[in-house]
């Protein structure tokens, strides 16, 4: 295949720019048309899987759709169920739900995965056998995980109440208290996913030249100083990758929740995702629950370019 033809142009005259400038020929027609068709399935299976629901859901979030009365139709009533989920008191606290629940939770898992990684690349033997290891919480279905946690908190005979007891302490309720209640959610998710965030991270770090840090050595740095110049720096896009995964992961979680609380007791656990299902599923408010995804979905989206943005590499060439 020919690559594209190359020609420099020369400044004009008066222009302030010395640099020449630099045209890229087009590809002949027939490039162009065979490169279309290789790339046509899969930008068919994407707008499929993912441009037509999307749009389907900002169509349904437009027009008032509620099947508990089938004789108002759809009619078209704008941005009034986004005004509405402004509005929504129990939406506004669900999403402070998720957005604590994200902020202890990510930053449980990308901590704790990274003296994971640390911890796993000084293992010299049995090393494969070890990294498999860690990774069968996440291979663990979230339905099983949610399962096994919520017998470990249950009260009163709960492995979590024995433990607090035989310590000396008197156990709260786990699963009937609001605050308590997020003790169980948040050490499931960190269980299951830590080790998707330490994956990451080793592979960041066989990526560092072992060079460095003897250079460090010889310049007298300490492990701490090889940890904060070295490792840190070099390691920050397989931390940005593996934050940004688990940010946008926790934004939308539903399974552990649904699983362990169900939202309970009351609405103290309930998240977004959870309170867009009831909405969808259970109240049958689809052009209601249509826009409450359709927020959690814009939320996401922004977040995701600020910590792009804010993560990449600084003085890039664009």
């Amino acid at each position: 295949m020919s690559h594209p033809r190359r020609r420099f142009s020369h400044r004009k005259v008066g222009s302030k720019d010395p640099t020449p400038r630099v045209v890229i020929v087009p590809w002949r027609q027939g490039e162009v048309r065979l490169a279309w068709q290789l790339v046509f399935p899969t930008v068919a299976m994407l707008a499929l899987t993912a441009l037509v629901p999307i749009g389907w859901s900002i169509w349904e979030s437009l027009h008032l759709h509620d099947l508990r009365m089938p004789w108002l139709g759809r009619p078209f009533i704008g941005a009034a169920n986004y005004f509405e989920a402004m509005t929504d008191r129990r939406f506004l606290e669900a999403a402070v739900h998720t957005a604590v629940f994200a902020g202890v939770a990510v930053t449980l898992e990308v901590c704790g995965g990274l003296v994971l990684a640390l911890g796993l690349e000084r293992i010299t033997r049995g090393a494969r056998v070890m990294r498999t290891a860690i990774l069968l919480p996440w291979a663990v279905p979230t339905v099983v995980a949610a399962l096994v946690w919520r017998f470990i908190f249950e009260s009163p005979g709960g492995m979590a109440t024995t433990i607090v007891q035989q310590l000396g302490a008197t156990a709260p309720t786990w699963l009937a208290d609001p605050v308590a209640a997020w003790v169980p959610v948040v050490l499931a998710d960190v269980w299951k996913t830590m080790p998707f965030v330490a994956l990451l991270l080793i592979a960041g770090l066989q990526n560092i030249d072992p060079l460095l840090y003897e250079a460090a050595s010889i310049d007298g740095a300490g492990a701490g100083r090889q940890f904060l110049d070295v490792t840190l720096p070099l390691l920050r896009p397989a931390l940005a990758v593996a934050f940004l995964f688990r940010l946008l992961d926790a934004f939308r979680v539903f399974d552990i929740v649904y699983v362990l609380t169900g939202g309970g007791p009351g609405t103290a656990t309930e998240p977004v995702a959870v309170y867009t299902f009831i909405a969808l599923m259970q109240s049958l408010r689809f052009g209601y629950g249509s826009a409450l995804s359709m927020i959690v979905f814009g939320v996401s989206f922004v977040v995701a370019l600020v910590t792009v943005r804010l993560l990449e590499p600084q003085g890039r060439v664009r």
